[in-house]
């Protein structure tokens, strides 16, 4: 019928207009399916046809087109999400146990699963006193810890990063089913306030929008040393992006680039790191919790047992293939270490320092499901953050291109008609829904396994079997194989 909606709605400029026929330019397609979406006679199909070279084992089509590109701009190649080479996925050779006749396992329909946790610093003891009156007092000092209806977080992606209409969307889920959201590195618009008291918000190297009432709307705030898409690096918030409203909330001239230096020039230690902790609970009146994120790398196990001595009440381990709006291609694909190989490392340090209860570990990074999640949480994680997953959850189709402002579904962008697209009242649901699936069958694994808390998953990992891992890889997981 030649409605030419297709046109409307692809920000790629991938169909045109010649006289009564729409042509097509492939070259411009990121395989993002809004136009099949908004197809009214189903007319559209999406193949992906990569232009052919001879083949050739090294010399593959994405090496020599990285080429191309680069010798014809001289730029570094930009990407977003996650890792997207051919790694093999941990989590998809590691096997949940299941009881039988002589452990019965537990049904969630008619027996309780305790699927709450609290995110923070435990104490080692607890000093209790008798009255005269007979009650028992607490006289051990409690820290403040986060309490969470469910073990999945959404994690920090920045006003800037996604649309305001996405941030507002994912504040809602998480409210509605009694998690937290981060706020990311762009300080806190003041449509996200009425949500304050399910945000974490965060202090990155660059600082925007970290002010006082920043950290005082927060419920916890949150150090980001580093990110798994980009260890090592900085941020970049191109200034194209940096529109009016932008401007205001990270506190910075209207179509500047915000650049996060790789370190923070007040942290190059342990120590230092730990005397930034200490001011943000002095300023916050030592009444929140505050979080340290770091990419996954291969001291993280080090830097965890160093933090959890400090004042800090939770780590944040970042895995390489956590999504990202923006990495230079070579970071995203080259740089870091899966987030089950990280996770495992920095539970074992912690448990061999007799320190695992005075901090909380919070593992992210390409969590796709209920049992990503499970097992994040038998290899030692309190609980995980999700941020790609809710992305999609909200229509995103993981087509990698967020970096260029473009996305047609109004999440990545900050074009204003693109970011209408997005109704927060729908996306929110669907994000609620997904987090309230995943609860679900999480308790059905916890029923399966025997286990009535998500505490008694925590490190168990008695309840995983590997497959197809070998022995090194294994001894790193502290698993067993399956069989055994």
């Amino acid at each position: 019928m030649e409605c030419g909606r297709c046109i409307e709605n692809c920000s790629y400029g991938v169909f045109s207009r010649d006289g009564d026929r729409i042509c097509i330019n492939s070259r411009n397609c990121t395989a993002c399916h809004r136009c099949i979406a908004c197809c009214p006679r189903d007319a559209i199909m999406l193949e992906e046809h990569p232009c052919d070279y001879r083949s050739h084992p090294l010399w593959t089509r994405e090496a020599r087109e990285a080429i191309y590109n680069q010798a014809r701009t001289g730029k570094i190649i930009l990407a977003g999400m996650g890792n997207a080479l051919n790694y093999p996925v941990i989590f998809d050779r590691l096997v949940l146990d299941a009881c039988q006749v002589t452990n019965p396992s537990l049904d969630p329909l008619r027996e309780p699963i305790e699927l709450r946790t609290h995110i923070g610093k435990k104490p080692a003891r607890l000093d209790l006193r008798r009255r005269e009156t007979g009650d028992i007092e607490l006289r051990t000092r409690l820290t403040p810890n986060l309490r969470v209806e469910t073990p999945i977080m959404i994690g920090h992606m920045s006003y800037g990063a996604i649309s305001l209409n996405a941030q507002v969307a994912i504040a809602r889920a998480a409210k509605e089913v009694g998690t937290f959201m981060g706020t990311g590195e762009g300080g806190l618009h003041s449509a996200l306030y009425p949500y304050q008291d399910r945000m974490i918000v965060q202090v990155a190297s660059g600082r925007f929008g970290v002010n006082i009432d920043y950290l005082e709307r927060g419920a916890a705030v949150e150090i980001k040393i580093g990110q798994g898409a980009k260890p090592g690096i900085g941020g970049h918030l191109p200034g194209e992006k940096v529109c009016d409203e932008i401007s205001r909330t990270r506190m910075i001239p209207t179509g500047s680039d915000a650049i996060s230096p790789a370190p923070h020039h007040d942290i190059y230690s342990i120590e230092d790191l730990a005397q930034l902790v200490r001011g943000i609970k002095e300023a916050t009146e030592w009444k929140k919790p505050v979080f340290v994120k770091i990419a996954a790398v291969h001291n993280a196990a080090a830097i965890a047992a160093g933090v959890a001595r400090s004042p800090a009440d939770a780590i944040v381990v970042d895995g390489f293939r956590g999504g990202t709006g923006a990495a230079p291609q070579v970071f995203r694909d080259h740089v870091g270490i899966p987030i089950e190989a990280a996770v495992a490392s920095v539970d074992r340090k912690l448990r061999d320092q007799g320190i695992r209860n005075e901090i909380s570990v919070i593992a992210s990074g390409g969590i796709r499901g209920s049992a990503d999640v499970a097992k994040a949480i038998a290899l030692g994680a309190d609980a995980v953050y999700i941020g790609t997953a809710a992305l999609v959850a909200m229509g995103c189709r993981v087509c990698g291109n967020c970096y260029r402002g473009l996305c047609p579904w109004g999440i990545a962008t900050q074009r204003q008609d693109l970011v209408e697209r997005l109704n927060p009242d729908t996306a929110s649901k669907q994000v609620a829904n997904l987090i309230h699936a995943w609860t679900l069958e999480l308790a059905e694994l916890l029923g399966a396994a025997g286990i009535n808390s998500i505490e008694s998953l925590r490190g168990n990992r008695d309840r995983l079997r590997g497959y197809m891992l070998d022995e090194s890889l294994m001894q790193v997981l502290d698993v067993r194989s399956v069989g055994a």
